[in-house]
């Protein structure tokens, strides 16, 4: 599981059936600058994905996703989505290790 951003919403003029209930959002990936506190702008180019949501999720939330294969595993038939929204984040602790 990784942690992003959301830093908007997709929407869509058709939708397959299997996606029906939830929506699509624009996810920015944390990078390690993000857990230590840096903020999340400027975007680094081409780095955001669309993630797939039934959580409710929206803009400014802190999201967990999984990728790849794994992103389908929630789906009761095969369903083609790469990114699947699996938490929303209410906080963040990040205590780097020290060297």
């Amino acid at each position: 599981m990784r942690l992003g951003h959301v830093i908007g919403r997709v929407t869509l003029s058709k939708q397959d059936p299997a996606f029906k209930g939830a929506r699509f959002l624009l996810v920015q990936p944390f990078a390690q600058a993000q857990f230590a506190g840096a903020p999340m702008t400027p975007l680094a180019a081409g780095s955001s994905l669309v993630i797939y949501d039934n959580l409710g999720a929206g803009a400014g939330h802190i999201v967990g996703f999984t990728e790849g294969a794994e992103a389908s595993v929630p789906f009761d038939q095969p369903t083609p989505v790469d990114a699947y929204n699996a938490a929303i984040i209410d906080e963040l602790f990040y205590n780097p290790p020290s060297r």
